[in-house]
């Protein structure tokens, strides 16, 4: 049986470009990414307003995973679930590249820093990493600080 899990952080503070999340599913355990949601709570008025791009990215091989964030256990969404094999970390503020691996950019879509942004694919569209691949999200450099907090649910198989 399929098990969910949760990937959260609250209300980190940045002023440059971000990978959010960074997925990697475990050996024999593919996952699948459900939602992704992304806010901030710091700038609310019309002269803060910004428009940042959100980079959904599949790593495959040995690519060099991002540093300078956090390290974060997934939530099981049922209470009685195996602890989740995926690893997961959040707000690293050097971003992953590809080193001898491969680094490839699935989805970009624009971020309304006052609106936030949320991606819930309808489920044929949803992206599947297989065993040993990492699913990034990168968000560009804001022209200030702003304070982000966000969640990403996914399914192990």
């Amino acid at each position: 049986m399929a098990r969910f899990y949760s990937v959260p952080f609250s209300a980190t503070a940045t002023t440059v470009a971000v990978d959010v999340f960074e997925v990697l599913a475990a050996t024999a355990k593919p996952l699948v990414l459900y939602e992704i949601v992304i806010g901030q709570s710091s700038d609310y008025g019309d002269a803060q307003a910004e428009g940042l791009i959100v980079l959904i990215k599949r790593a495959t091989g040995a690519y060099t995973s991002g540093s300078g964030g956090s390290t974060v256990t997934p939530v099981r969404h049922l209470t009685n679930d195996a602890a989740v094999g995926a690893t997961a970390e959040v707000m690293n503020t050097t971003q992953a590249v590809a080193g001898s691996g491969a680094l490839t950019t699935a989805r970009a879509e624009p971020f309304n820093v006052q609106a936030g942004w949320q991606y819930l694919p309808l489920p044929e569209l949803r992206y599947t990493f297989l065993p040993a691949e990492a699913c990034i999200v990168s968000l560009t450099a804001p022209a200030d600080s702003i304070t982000v907090s966000g969640t990403l649910v996914f399914e192990e198989l």
